[in-house]
């Protein structure tokens, strides 16, 4: 997953990697060697900007697109037609590209993206202008396509696809990265030691047994069941805190806050300075 935002580099580093714009330095890398021109024909890329040929028949402008893949033209038909069978797109094969909607439009872009195999597929914002149905149908595709051994880079906006969908991430800003690595360590690694605890009995008394252990935060009541927000103090972990506090209260759930990646994306960026973006790259 690459991250960051608006004017961070994304778009540009998708282009270098497919070798529409050229590096004023450094390369870039596939399975190990520096990428040639030969190598794009194992890529799929789907642009923010979405194009196709308005004036061309649907089915005519996909198989074109296929081909220009290296398809050939029977089996290229085949899948085209298996694809469009299943994405309720049959009865448009015959139809003008100007006659589809956008969501549409898109979903015949993503088809030809991934037709013909790619071993690396490069996705930038795949769910914009979709509706929710639409929406879900190319998640599950891409899930497939991840779970299927395809090399899947998807540059979002969309902080929940992050954590739904990706097992890793690279955050950049200004051109740089200032935060990598698995999504899951990103997500512990930032967190903050804060629980919320839920249970029946006296706050007062609950504060009281918390003393050194923690602190409280915030906490509501309703319905006789207290909230409360603890942060863990001096080392302590959750064990302490239920240790000290259980012969004062009855506990009915405690629960790790671990932040969420839309805000650890905003920590990061505020963050970032010279050095945190040397540390960053290091790692």
């Amino acid at each position: 997953m690459l991250v960051g935002a608006n004017g961070a580099g994304k778009t540009t580093l998708i282009r270098i990697i497919t070798r529409i714009t050229g590096p004023d330095s450094g390369r870039v890398l596939l399975d190990g060697h520096a990428m040639t021109d030969a190598d794009v024909a194992r890529m799929g890329y789907l642009p923010e900007e979405r194009g196709l040929y308005k004036k061309m028949k649907v089915g005519e402008q996909a198989l074109y697109l296929a081909r220009l893949k290296g398809m050939d033209k029977a089996d290229a038909s085949k899948k085209l037609k298996d694809w469009f069978e299943r994405w309720d797109l049959a009865g448009w094969w015959n139809k003008k590209v100007e006659e589809l909607s956008k969501g549409m439009q898109q979903k015949v872009q993503f088809i030809t993206t991934v037709l013909h195999g790619p071993k690396l597929l490069i996705l930038d914002e795949p769910f914009s202008g979709f509706d929710p149905i639409n929406a879900e149908l190319i998640r599950g595709e891409i899930l497939r396509l991840r779970n299927d051994g395809v090399t899947i880079m998807l540059s979002t906006h969309s902080m929940p696809s992050v954590e739904e969908m990706c097992d890793h991430i690279a955050l950049i800003d200004k051109s740089r990265v200032v935060l990598h690595g698995n999504v899951k360590e990103i997500r512990r690694r930032y967190a903050t030691d804060t629980y919320k605890l839920e249970f029946r009995g006296h706050k007062v008394a609950f504060a009281d047994a918390l003393a050194y252990h923690g602190e409280i935060l915030e906490h509501k009541e309703e319905d006789g069941i207290t909230t409360a927000r603890v942060k863990l103090l001096h080392g302590a972990k959750l064990n302490n805190v239920l240790g000290a506090t259980i012969h004062a209260v009855d506990y009915i759930g405690a629960h790790e806050e671990v932040p969420r990646m839309h805000d650890i994306f905003i920590r990061a960026v505020s963050e970032t300075t010279p050095e945190a973006i040397t540390s960053g790259m290091t790692e």
